[in-house]
């Protein structure tokens, strides 16, 4: 099963028990506390989501290892391609 199918599922699942407790079809007498609280429960979940994704990205950016190495490799090779560019008539 692929990672999507699984968030799909999970999805399914949570808002199936989502509108079975807040749209009442199984008969189930819940305080009004509880009510109100399930009503904007799936955009607080949206919003807890989104700020986790954003701290997340924020994290590995922040902890992000520079690869000195890799960069100065790739600096010389882009100097050989506008050399060989430049032997070729391209002017930069």
């Amino acid at each position: 099963m692929t990672k999507l199918a699984q968030w799909l599922w999970a999805l399914a699942l949570l808002g199936s028990a989502w509108a079975a407790l807040t749209l009442d079809p199984l008969g189930l007498e819940l305080p009004s506390p509880c009510r109100e609280v399930l009503w904007p429960l799936p955009a607080y979940l949206l919003v807890s989501a989104g700020c986790y994704a954003l701290g997340t990205v924020g994290y590995r950016v922040a902890t992000f290892h520079d690869c000195e190495d890799a960069a100065r490799e790739l600096q010389s090779q882009i100097q050989e391609a506008r050399a060989d560019l430049g032997r070729r008539g391209l002017r930069f």
